[in-house]
């Protein structure tokens, strides 16, 4: 039954307010989901003995002795330099491939380039478990068993193909003008490349990079397999191998101030680069 005429703005009113109680319920149901977790692992990061079996949402007697004691008993600082160089390293060389590969996808036309973008995002579908056992095979044979250099070679087999991917569309946006202009001045497709293109693709790599980043950061059957010894093994392996006084005790206390010790750095770099992230995303959604 139809609302009467003078009670219609007082019902879309209502309407209203509903939709957006609705709304922010949603919202407010989404970041408890994604944070809690991440809040539970600090909670309990600064708990010990049996309290952290308790289920209290604030510790009664917060203290830092897990966040000592994993720097205190075990390498944990060079973990974290490990982790550091290597998804630094990652970063560098996928973009500098990637870059030069997109630039070719992207600004020039020949016979099977199709196929190949394909062929890219084949490779980047295969499972690490999948390629593992031939990637061991590989970096034993070059001798870069637990070395720093055979992480950073495996993880290029996923991180490469996804940068091509992301910048080679970006790539196919940028104006034709803008290179035709430079090739009549005398400019090489390496000198429109990086003084034209990657600045202008400044948010896009920052972007790629950071997922990039935090995917190497993040990796742990590379790093398991490929490392032998802890002055070697980067943070997801140095966590996962953290026991207590016998294998059957886990200090979880010092497994959350682990965790939480290196999801602060990503933390720290998404709020740094926010802006340039929100840029890339936006560019890459619109066309023409």
């Amino acid at each position: 039954m139809a609302a009467p005429p003078s009670l219609r703005p007082i019902a879309r009113r209502i309407r209203r307010l509903a939709g957006r109680l609705l709304f922010a319920l949603l919202v407010a149901a989404i970041v408890t989901y994604t944070v809690f977790p991440f809040y539970w692992a600090i909670v309990a990061s600064l708990k010990s003995g049996n309290e952290l079996f308790s289920a209290s949402l604030l510790p009664a007697d917060p203290g830092w002795e897990n966040y000592r004691a994993i720097f205190r008993d075990r390498p944990f600082a060079r973990s974290i330099l490990n982790s550091l160089l290597v998804a630094t390293a990652t970063v560098a060389v996928s973009l500098a491939l990637a870059a030069a590969a997109a630039f070719a996808l992207g600004r020039i036309t020949f016979r099977g380039r199709g196929a190949l973008l394909l062929a890219i995002l084949a490779v980047s579908m295969f499972p690490q478990i999948a390629i593992l056992a031939g990637l061991f095979e590989l970096i034993r044979a070059l001798g870069l068993y637990n070395n720093l250099l055979a992480l950073v070679f495996s993880h290029l087999t996923f991180t490469l193909p996804f940068a091509v991917w992301v910048l080679t569309g970006f790539m196919r946006e940028m104006p034709t003008a803008l290179e035709e202009a430079a090739m009549i001045d005398g400019a090489t497709p390496f000198v429109v490349l990086t003084r034209i293109f990657l600045p202008l693709l400044a948010p896009a790599l920052v972007t790629t990079g950071l997922l990039t980043f935090i995917v190497s950061w993040n990796e742990f059957l590379f790093a398991l397999t490929f490392t032998l010894t802890d002055d070697k093994r980067t943070v997801p392996v140095a966590i996962a191998l953290i026991t207590g006084a016998s294998r059957f005790e886990l200090p979880w206390g010092q497994i959350m101030a682990a965790s939480v010790t290196v999801t602060l750095p990503l933390i720290a770099l998404v709020l740094v680069f926010q802006r340039r992230i929100i840029a890339g995303l936006a560019a890459g959604a619109v066309k023409g």
